[in-house]
């Protein structure tokens, strides 16, 4: 792959490449991701889980073409599981090999050479990214992490450059297209998001949750996305513990056409609602309030 991204020319442009891929972004999504691309600056996108955070970072790279490499944070991630790590075990067989092969005094200094070279490296994420840039780098749910994590990765991010004492410098060809998501568990640090442009997905509004519906589910007609699309947008209004994200909405479409159904009542809501609410109390507080009131209308 040549060290360069696909030419695109605005906003209007990357939109359209998304939607060949079926994701519909808003006009704000688009422009932020244009933005990030051009000026070589991460994407920060903070939301409610089931915004499509995760998912624009695989579309754009269905869309421009290019990897995707996924950093997926969690509590405790450090630097060695983002950047890079040894193969201890295949260090110790060679050098046991080396010591079976060697005729007399082993040279500890060729020793250790051979030992630490790029054949023994097991790239993680970080790394990756760098050596095969032009990709889409999504770090995902970085507010998982803790803040060593971030100013590490802050300082990646600033340069896109690492260096491995061992092996030396490694810089990105071109920068990678970085994509941080959010749930906002807790706040993200100021330094990081002045490294990156920013934007807050909201849940779509009914005509753009509709037409994702029929866009990734072809078998699914014009009334029953709109009903589901509506009953979603009166769960997202209700006290839920968790509201349904536009997952939820495809996964809830889909088991219906899967019953064969081509719209949605009482029902069909009742045998299907696990796949759009993921906790008891969310089913039986919607059970309780009336199915018939959800589906009015």
């Amino acid at each position: 792959m040549s060290a360069s991204w696909a030419p695109v020319d605005s906003p209007d442009q990357l939109a359209g490449e998304l939607d060949r891929v079926g994701y519909l972004p808003d006009e704000g999504l688009a422009t932020a991701a244009f933005l990030a691309l051009r000026m070589g600056r991460p994407l920060f996108c903070e939301g409610e889980p089931g915004t499509g955070k995760t998912s624009l970072a695989v579309a754009l790279a269905d869309a421009l073409g290019v990897e995707l490499i996924k950093l997926q944070c969690h509590e405790g991630i450090d630097a060695t599981q983002a950047l890079y790590d040894w193969d201890f075990p295949r260090q110790l067989l060679h050098l046991r090999a080396l010591e079976a092969g060697a005729t007399g005094p082993l040279d500890s200094d060729v020793a250790e050479k051979s030992l630490y070279s790029r054949r023994f490296l097991l790239a993680r994420p970080l790394l990756r990214a760098l050596e095969q840039a032009p990709c889409v780098l999504l770090v995902d749910e970085i507010d998982r992490a803790d803040d060593e994590f971030e100013a590490f990765l802050l300082e990646v991010l600033g340069e896109f450059t690492v260096t491995i004492p061992e092996l030396g410098e490694v810089r990105a060809p071109v920068p990678p297209l970085v994509v941080l998501t959010s749930n906002r568990t807790r706040e993200v640090h100021d330094a990081l998001k002045r490294r990156c442009l920013y934007h807050w997905l909201e849940h779509p509004d009914l005509p753009r949750e509709i037409a994702i519906l029929r866009r990734r589910l072809p078998g699914v007609g014009e009334r029953l996305a709109t009903q589901v699309a509506t009953a979603v947008r009166r769960l997202r209004a209700a006290e839920l513990l968790k509201p349904p994200g536009v997952a939820e909405s495809i996964d809830w479409a889909g088991a219906l056409l899967a019953l064969g159904r081509s719209e949605l009542d009482a029902a069909g809501a009742a045998a299907t609602l696990g796949a759009v609410l993921k906790y008891r109390e969310d089913a039986e507080r919607t059970v309780a309030a009336g199915l018939d009131a959800l589906l009015a209308g």
